[in-house]
């Protein structure tokens, strides 16, 4: 990896809530908590899943950069959807959380060395996962749900 390729990759991870910011405006928290889609999690369900998702990621991340091939556990979302109060909780202090995780680690990732970019932990499910293709997978996975969060606004007529 080149340092252009490096800074890209940090500015797209950074840039992510930003996006989940834009997908939430205007929303009231009513809106928030419908479920307009039949079967399917409501706009703070999905503020929640990302932001609990997150530092699962981050931690994951640097496990992979401070350890030797480390083992990094899966998690169900289902389960962290059941028991995590997500209805309970406030969207905007989600989005600061999401904010200050993706900040810090960003720091951190420019810091790094080029060839720790390259450094793996061994997922339980998914198999060898590279610090580069975890940040690659966090920067998709905020606009992977806010699609979602698009066709809740557009059956919410927003």
């Amino acid at each position: 990896m080149d340092t252009a390729t490096r800074d890209r990759l940090v500015k797209e991870y950074v840039a992510g809530p930003q996006q989940l910011r834009e997908a939430l405006k205007g929303m009231s928290r009513e809106q928030l908590v419908a479920k307009p889609v039949a079967g399917k999690m409501s706009t703070l369900e999905v503020v929640c899943h990302l932001v609990d998702f997150d530092p699962v990621y981050v931690e994951r991340m640097k496990r992979a950069i401070a350890m030797d091939k480390p083992t990094l556990l899966g998690a169900d979302e289902n389960d962290f959807a059941k028991a995590l109060c997500y209805h309970d909780r406030d969207a905007e202090e989600e989005l600061k959380l999401l904010e200050l995780t993706r900040s810090s680690m960003a720091r951190i990732l420019m810091k790094l060395p080029m060839e720790a970019w390259d450094r793996v932990g061994i997922h339980n499910e998914r198999g060898t996962m590279s610090v580069e293709k975890m940040v690659e997978t966090m920067i998709n996975h905020i606009p992977h749900h806010v699609k979602f969060i698009e066709d809740k606004r557009k059956a919410l007529k927003l």
